[in-house]
């Protein structure tokens, strides 16, 4: 139970956690159609394997998860009407640049809780050059499909090599799969929705 409720435990102690609560409608800029592909494949299969759904449209926003590529963060102001989704969006690109960061993800929640929508940033920095598009394109994905702690995956990140493929790893397949129950709460900021999370995770004997 204490590793599942350190996935949703942030750096300050809360206890935060929220599942999608409305189909998923993905958009990737900045990139080539072969790569657009491999990220909608990716979120595809996360999605399936939450039991959740995709859609064509948002009716809200169109598309409600928006990755975004950049070589530079200086290059996200350009982007036309990104500071409407992204209030203070100057200040993010200073605290990203300052930080050296490659990647951020910003949620936004409904009157529930639930993820609405969400925005990733990633920079293609030397180290991200680096990694493959569908190893990157499921990272994402499933760091998307649940609002995880600020430091779930310091120590070890949700995928592993398992003869030469990259996966995702069982536990963490297991606690999608558990969070998506439709007995499961959509939002909750109680640890212990962590036991009901761990036992369903638990096979059954």
């Amino acid at each position: 139970m204490a590793d599942v409720a350190n996935l949703f435990t942030r750096a300050d102690g809360a206890y935060v956690f929220a599942r999608w609560g409305r189909p998923i409608v993905p958009v990737v800029f900045g990139v080539d159609d072969a790569t657009l592909a491999v990220f909608k494949g990716a979120i595809e299969a996360i999605v399936t394997l939450a039991n959740h759904q995709m859609a064509e449209t948002d009716p809200e926003l169109g598309a409600n998860l928006m990755t975004f590529f950049c070589r530079d963060w200086a290059e996200l102001p350009e982007v036309s009407h990104l500071d409407q989704l992204v209030p203070d969006l100057g200040t993010l690109v200073t605290k990203l640049q300052k930080a050296d960061a490659n990647q951020y993800r910003i949620f936004r929640f409904d009157e529930a809780g639930a993820i609405r929508a969400a925005f990733v940033f990633l920079r293609l920095d030397a180290h991200m050059a680096q990694v493959a598009a569908d190893t990157l394109a499921l990272s994402q994905a499933v760091q998307t499909i649940l609002l995880w702690s600020d430091t779930a995956f310091d120590e070890k990140p949700p995928l592993a090599m398992i003869e030469g493929n990259t996966v995702l790893r069982p536990e963490i397949a297991d606690v999608v799969r558990a969070a998506y129950d439709p007995v499961m709460p959509a939002a909750a900021q109680d640890a212990s929705h962590a036991l009901r999370l761990a036992a369903r995770m638990t096979p059954p004997s």
